[in-house]
């Protein structure tokens, strides 16, 4: 199976966890995107969704689906989204596609979390894959200064140019720290979260998935923390 199948194959498994007449939190990027598609041929069955991007926004309304501005929502019953890694615990590294602090408001609000993820993506230890951190603007290189001492290597990330930084929904930008073993991304979150000028980190382990399917060329492989 190619990765866009195993992709595919979670996200239609992940309808599963949709409760009827409720309001569903959608993620952002590839996976989430095969998992939208897989909604709207249920749509009839929910009230509408909170989106966790401009982008998700769109593709909801693309397909006729009700977006609900989180501040009008007072509870979403469940909150489907991929991972850039996962680990056996729960815990994810989140952010490659430049929407984690909007990912983590409407996961927070969510009673259940699904994330959807091809098999290679679950780790041991998290940090092969770069660990986004969404900083405001003036504080950019205050808080590479303070990352680096975490002991990886912090990048600005650009647009497509090579040359412009690359803003956020929010307004703000995406510095990618490499060279990270992540043995404790709950104390490493918490670090983080206190340099100043952090808007949010991508580690997604206070508030990790409570269930992870998982695609593989043998099935599904459902994990739940």
């Amino acid at each position: 199976m190619t990765q866009d199948e195993l992709k595919q194959a979670v996200a239609r498994t992940a309808i599963e966890y949709v409760v009827d007449g409720d309001i569903i939190g959608v993620g952002t990027g590839s996976t989430a995107n095969f998992f939208i598609d897989e909604l709207a041929l249920v749509k009839h069955r929910i009230k509408g969704a909170v989106a966790s991007s401009e982008a998700t926004a769109a593709r909801l309304r693309g397909h006729d689906i009700l977006v609900f501005d989180l501040n009008d929502v007072t509870s979403i019953a469940v909150y489907v989204d991929g991972a850039d890694e996962i680990t056996a615990s729960g815990a994810m590294i989140k952010g490659g596609g430049a929407a984690l602090t909007r990912e983590k408001i409407v996961a927070s609000v969510a009673r259940q979390f699904v994330c959807i993820a091809d098999g290679s993506k679950l780790v041991d230890v998290l940090g092969q894959f770069p660990l986004p951190v969404e900083v405001l603007p003036m504080a950019r290189a205050a808080v590479m200064r303070e990352l680096a001492k975490l002991g990886g290597q912090p990048r600005l990330r650009l647009q497509a140019n090579g040359q412009d930084a690359f803003i956020t929904d929010n307004g703000a930008m995406i510095v990618d720290v490499v060279g990270l073993k992540i043995v404790d991304p709950v104390a490493l979150e918490r670090e983080i979260n206190h340099i100043a000028g952090v808007v949010a980190v991508g580690l997604f382990a206070q508030r990790g998935a409570d269930v992870c399917l998982l695609g593989t060329p043998g099935g599904v492989r459902k994990l739940t923390f």
